[in-house]
């Protein structure tokens, strides 16, 4: 009789994927019971240091959400110095709360410009096209709540995007021929 009670009490297994998800602004909107679908539908896994999520190159199909643990994102850099040597350039860190690859949610065969690269044992939630699609689909009205969101989410990330791209392009005029030739002669005494 005791393990009914027990059960009764019991937190349920997914809260973790269901607050991840209603603290994401892409599922914000949602009501409890949409909620519910989106985690139905929604893929969970976990995650050892150093697995790829995926890589520079491949054609996204969806983005993640991090449960817990942490996801580096690295872009590769080829020297031509040394036969072509691949460099990985970290350009994030993303912890517990942060999401990525949300691009390809839109994009039709569009390939992910980084890699994903777990950084300790994580958790991810993976919510691809087809999932999107099929929310759309069989609940228009949730589906659009999800879509205005992502455009709000892409949308902000272009604009910050755009004033990174002019902080640096400033930066680079402000630097003068002779400030790289002396910097260079620097660097590589003869």
């Amino acid at each position: 009789m005791n393990v009914l009670w027990e059960n009764i009490f019991r937190k349920d297994k997914n809260e973790p994927i269901l607050s991840a998800l209603k603290k994401n602004i892409l599922f914000q909107d949602l009501s409890g019971k949409e909620l519910k679908f989106v985690r139905s539908i929604a893929h969970v896994r976990d995650y050892l240091p150093t697995e790829k999520v995926f890589s520079q190159g491949e054609i996204g199909v969806g983005m993640y959400i991090i449960v817990k643990g942490s996801v580096d994102i690295v872009v590769e850099d080829y020297s031509r110095e040394k036969e072509l040597q691949k460099k990985e350039i970290r350009v994030a860190h993303l912890t517990e709360g942060d999401f990525f690859g949300e691009l390809s949610l839109v994009e039709e065969n569009g390939r992910r410009n980084a890699s994903a690269v777990i950084k300790e044992d994580s958790q991810l939630i993976g919510f691809f096209k087809p999932d999107l699609l099929e929310i759309l689909d069989r609940n228009p009205h949730s589906g659009a709540k999800i879509v205005y969101r992502l455009a709000e989410v892409l949308g902000r990330r272009l604009i910050n995007t755009t004033e990174n791209v002019a902080k640096l392009r400033k930066e680079l005029q402000n630097i003068s021929p002779d400030s790289l030739k002396k910097s260079k002669n620097e660097s590589y005494p003869t």
